[in-house]
């Protein structure tokens, strides 16, 4: 009976794609086959020496750092982006979670990650949106890292507006003194791992970890879900 059911709701809201928009098989969930063959990965993670890491060489100390995807303008992953961004799809999150998840895990300099930090949003644009785009993205690599998943210890402090198409300069005055940090002594001596949902400049990710290495003997690693090209 339930299978039944299951049918009549798929063929009245046939269950969609979410990279490409075709209609997914009875076996496929979220992504179909295709999409999942053709996403664009980076294999960062077992390189010490990566753009990811290097966007930050005489900036401030990372310890590793990595993004899953290569972004590129108008392509699958920034249709996957946009509907978790805009349009609830938090179950992109999810499966892009798993598939970092699963590669960290065979990765040595990953293994001592106690804590999973995201990029906080603000008060208010966190009540606009309902929540943050990176959540279930980090409770994914928090279960695979065996780390605890911390929302409340970095606070963003200034609803700074959307960074978009701003340059490295203009997007680092913009978020200057825009983070402060909660329950500190929860981290003093521990190997974090700070997460977003894409690179460019990385602006906004120097500013929270500036931030963060004011808590004593802190490690701090990098991961999102996708890079800019």
């Amino acid at each position: 009976m339930t299978n039944i059911l299951n049918n009549i709701i798929t063929s009245i809201f046939p269950r969609i794609c979410l990279g490409c928009n075709a209609k997914l098989m009875h076996q496929e969930a979220h992504i179909c086959t295709k999409c999942r063959h053709d996403l664009p990965f980076t294999s960062f993670h077992k390189h010490h020496q990566n753009p990811v890491l290097n966007t930050f060489y005489g900036r401030v100390h990372i310890e590793n750092a990595t993004a899953l995807l290569h972004y590129k303008k108008n392509g699958m992953v920034q249709q996957l982006l946009h509907q978790l961004k805009y349009k609830g799809r938090q179950e992109v999150g999810t499966v892009l979670g798993k598939l970092l998840g699963n590669a960290l895990q065979q990765e040595a300099s990953y293994s001592t990650i106690t804590h999973i930090i995201p990029v906080p949003l603000h008060k208010k644009r966190l009540r606009k949106r309902g929540y943050n785009q990176v959540t279930t993205f980090g409770e994914q690599l928090a279960q695979h890292l065996e780390a605890e998943y911390a929302d409340d210890i970095l606070v963003k402090i200034n609803n700074t507006k959307t960074q978009a198409f701003k340059k490295r300069a203009a997007r680092w005055l913009n978020t200057q003194h825009s983070f402060e940090i909660t329950n500190a002594e929860k981290l003093e001596g521990q190997h974090i791992l700070l997460i977003d949902d894409i690179i460019t400049t990385g602006a906004t990710l120097e500013a929270c970890a500036q931030t963060l290495k004011n808590i004593p003997n802190i490690k701090i690693s990098i991961a999102t879900m996708s890079i800019a090209s």
